[in-house]
Formats: C-alpha cells, structure tokens, sequence
C-alpha cells in the first residue's frame, strides 16, 4: 500500500494497518497516518461563546417603544386585544398588556401588573414621542431642535367577559 492510499483511507476513517513509519527523501522519519493528530481546530467552545452571548442578549427582548407606539394606534390596538385564541400563548394570548407587549395567564394577574412598578415605567417611557427620523436629522445639524411633544398615554380598559 503506497503513501496516498494510506492517507485516504484515514481520511474516509478506515485504516487499513497500523500506522507506520517511512523515511522521506530529505533522511526524515514521518507517520503515514495522522491518527495521532487530533482533527480539531480551534477551541471546542468557540461556537458555544458565541451563540450564548447571543442568547443572553436576546433572551429577554421585548418590543422597542417606537414598535409600541404603533400597537397603541386605534386599528392596531383593537386588533391586538381582540385576538384569537391561541394555545401556544400565556393565557391563550387573551389576556395582553399593550404598553409592556406581554401576555398573561388570567385577568387577576393582567390587573396585578398594571399596579406594578415595570408598568408604570413602561407608561412614563412611553408618554415621550417616539424618535423619528426628521429628528435624528435635526440633531445631526440639518435643522433646529425641536424637543419631543409628550403623547397622552394611560392604561387601558379592562373589559371583564
């Protein structure tokens, strides 16, 4: 068996014999298989890093207020607290907090929140206008300032079924 059919039987994972050693034409001993190499290249956590700094960025993402602010439109609100029953969802996705974006398992716990602390900052964050576009233009010196208008935001009815 020559040097090529030795290393492609490594390679496909089947060796034939032990590896053995060959002199080479420069007066040098090498292996004819590269068993004794381990394949690995990097660090085995090297994928893992990654995709777990990722997931500790996301896991807890919510909605951003400018997203909200556009549920909080008449047709969008009516839309999100009328909706179908769906079992993948807390509380079959019939009982949900526009302004903090969330779904709860029963309307005891959905009233709870609203006297929560996270909620009313939730609805101060809200009552600034949302970032626009004209507005980042303006600060970057394509106009003069105007500071965001407060929006009237309050928290929504309750309708017990």
């Amino acid at each position: 068996m020559d040097k090529k059919t030795c290393q492609r039987d490594i390679q496909t994972g089947i060796p034939d014999e032990p590896p053995r050693v060959v002199l080479t034409p420069e007066g040098a001993a090498e292996l004819t298989s590269d068993m004794t190499k381990s394949k690995q290249i990097g660090n085995h956590n090297s994928d893992k890093k990654k995709s777990i700094s990722k997931l500790w960025k996301t896991k807890r993402r919510v909605k951003d207020l400018d997203q909200i602010h556009c549920d909080l439109r008449p047709e969008n609100a009516k839309r999100l607290l009328n909706q179908e029953v769906d079992y993948q969802l807390p509380g079959n996705a019939q009982h949900y907090c526009l302004h903090c974006a969330r779904y709860f398992a029963d309307l005891k716990t959905l009233q709870e929140h609203f006297r929560t602390k996270v909620h009313k900052r939730r609805i101060k964050e809200l009552k600034v206008e949302p970032y626009t576009q004209e507005e980042a233009e303006r600060a970057a010196g394509m106009g003069s300032y105007i500071p965001p208008r407060k929006v009237e935001v309050q928290t929504q009815d309750v309708e017990i079924k």
